[in-house]
């Protein structure tokens, strides 16, 4: 039996004060759908997913969830007003007996549910409302850069978690290994239109490109029929004039047809400029360490940085990745040890904070108020890599149109303040390009040009960053900060770095601070033993769940057993035979699970 959709978009039009941001949009999500959503930064991915989850109201067309379908959605920026604690907030919606699922959620994705709200940054919000949709468990999961502030083995924990759910989903990520591993079909905003391909994101390029080539071909075609028509109009004239009339007609169609298609938004017009060369030896590092109070983030650690490295920092949030990039290049003094800088070394650094970005500022202030950028006597250019340039010019080359030249910056979105910070950046001579996180928000192409850009540098790169597929694009050596003071250099990128140390031991290692942390928290008392803290409650819970399901699965057969049903109320019928499908489902499920738990803590 074919089951409805969980989410249509009829006709669906949105206009925010300007040109469209849709026309006529029309989609479906299916149960058991993966989706990628992917556009251009600006192509409007976030406000598409705030329409599907009824947030934003379109202008005309209709948004139709399936009858009883609930839809949950993890926004950039969540609302926490009202909630002391982050835990509070993420278990609002839960009955007491699923509140494992928040601890569970906690566990994997890194927050502390005794968090104050007031206290916790941005990326522990954006947790902890993760945790809430993957426990909540609704039929659709809309989730709006999920990667973001996670660091790789929370992750790769969302991916398994992502992997083993029956829940569909809908997913914005820069993370192309993250979308590679997870979807199975792809929804492609371009230029207003959303096209959809059934395959997932490992297909996307390719697909793009074809579209693009096809594009190309078919506008080649138009432009030389316009041509000769219009060698006709010229040439022709002396014809019969009705038919001259006809074509005369034709040709003006011709050329509607010509204006009315929307040009491709080329790549930003991205540029380093490695200026000077730096020495040969950049930095040394020779037996450095730093704690704070209790907490030992590095241990006698030695490191040569050579001009034309491409060194990454990887590890866990929290295990001191900024606090030893600040180092290596004198923003921090080490406890012992010695960090000794190369010659004539020019600096450009990208902050994962971008504190470098002013909120009330315009983006014409934020160029133009720069020291280093500012030309003097001229109030409207800056210097680019040395040269006088129109700010506005500039704004354009990272794809900014002249009407955000005058907007604050608080207004961008996520991947165009990041676009801003590298044209702050890159407007500069360097040589030593230090990057913390420089991929979150950035669109496909912007990454592509990105790394393009960073081979080809002339200077030498240090990186931190939880993308791993950036990660094998760009780096020559790794240093994997484990925990504990632990730092070691692993030749290649991520993968070279997992294959030289092992999957699971990565895992383990990482893990072992805060098992034992969880382990040293929990209660003296006699328990079941051989089960995680999650495990334990999981147990608990599972009766009472079976219960519930084998509850609603009678009164789902006695509601069939009316002979009458399907004849006076076949949608009903049908629904009811699909709930009770499902619940059966469930049930076999959840008893597995009790006893594979069960002969877990026994053994």
């Amino acid at each position: 039996m074919a089951r409805a959709p969980l989410l249509q978009l009829n006709e669906i039009s949105l206009t925010f004060g300007g040109d469209p941001v849709f026309d006529g949009l029309s989609l479906v999500i299916q149960p058991g759908d993966r989706v990628a959503l992917v556009g251009r930064n600006g192509s409007g991915k976030s406000t598409l997913m705030k329409v599907m989850a009824g947030l934003v109201e379109p202008d005309s067309g209709d948004v139709i969830a399936g009858p009883g379908v609930s839809v949950g959605y993890m926004e950039q920026d969540p609302d926490l007003s009202g909630y002391e604690t982050l835990g509070e907030f993420a278990s609002a919606t839960l009955e007491p007996s699923e509140m494992y699922k928040v601890e569970r959620a906690g566990e994997g994705l890194k927050f502390d549910p005794d968090r104050p709200v007031d206290t916790a940054s941005g990326g522990e919000r954006r947790r902890a409302a993760l945790a809430r949709l993957m426990a909540e468990e609704p039929e659709l999961m809309l989730l709006d850069e999920p990667t973001n502030h996670l660091d790789i083995e929370a992750i790769r924990w969302l991916e398994d978690e992502l992997k083993g759910t029956r829940t569909a989903f809908v997913i914005i990520s820069h993370d192309r290994a993250f979308l590679r591993e997870l979807t199975r079909a792809t929804l492609w905003i371009d230029r207003g239109i959303v096209k959809r391909q059934e395959k997932g994101f490992g297909a996307f390029e390719a697909w793009r490109d074809q579209v693009w080539e096809e594009e190309d071909t078919q506008r080649h075609k138009l432009n030389r029929k316009i041509k000769a028509e219009a060698r006709w109009a010229v040439e022709g004239i002396s014809a019969r004039r009705k038919r001259n009339q006809g074509r005369v007609r034709a040709l003006q169609d011709l050329r509607a047809e010509r204006a009315s298609q929307i040009n491709r938004q080329g790549a930003a017009a991205m540029a380093l400029d490695a200026g000077p060369k730096s020495g040969r030896k950049v930095m040394e590092a020779v037996g450095i360490s730093k704690r704070f109070d209790d907490k030992v983030i590095l241990r006698d650690f030695s490191l040569k940085v050579q001009r034309g490295d491409r060194i990454a920092l990887v590890g866990p949030n929290g295990v001191g990745k900024t606090t030893l990039l600040n180092m290596l290049i004198g923003k921090e003094e080490p406890d012992t040890g010695t960090v000794s800088l190369g010659t004539n070394l020019a600096l450009a650094l990208f902050d994962q904070a971008r504190a470098q970005l002013d909120g009330d500022m315009t983006l014409w202030e934020s160029l133009t108020g720069d020291p280093e950028m500012r030309v003097s006597g001229k109030a409207d250019q800056i210097l680019v890599r040395g040269q006088p340039k129109h700010v506005v010019g500039y704004l354009k080359e990272f794809l900014f149109d002249e009407g955000q030249a005058r907007a604050p910056v608080r207004s961008l979105s996520g991947g165009e303040k990041a676009r801003l910070l590298l044209a702050k950046i890159m407007a500069r001579e360097s040589n030593l390009l230090v990057l913390d996180e420089p991929t979150n928000d950035l669109d496909v192409e912007t990454l592509d040009l990105l790394q393009e850009l960073l081979g080809q540098y002339d200077g030498t790169v240090i990186l931190v960053s939880h993308d791993r597929d950036f990660l094998d694009r760009v780096a020559a050596t790794t240093i994997a900060m484990e925990g504990d003071g632990r730092a070691t250099v692993y030749a290649g990128g991520w993968s070279d770095y997992l294959s030289q140390r092992g999957q699971d031991d990565f895992a383990e290692s990482v893990t072992e601070t805060k098992k034992a942390a969880v382990a040293k928290a929990e209660p003296k008392k006699a328990e079941k033993k051989g089960l995680s803290f999650t495990e334990k409650h999981r147990l608990e819970a599972l009766p009472a769940e079976m219960e519930r399901l084998t509850a609603e699965i009678g009164k789902l057969e006695e509601l069939l057993a009316d002979p009458e049903l399907f004849t006076a109320s076949p949608v009903k019928f049908n629904k009811a035979t699909q709930a009770l499908v499902e619940r059966q489902e469930k049930l076999a499920a959840s008893e597995e699970e009790w006893l594979l738990l069960e002969e877990k803590a026994e053994s």
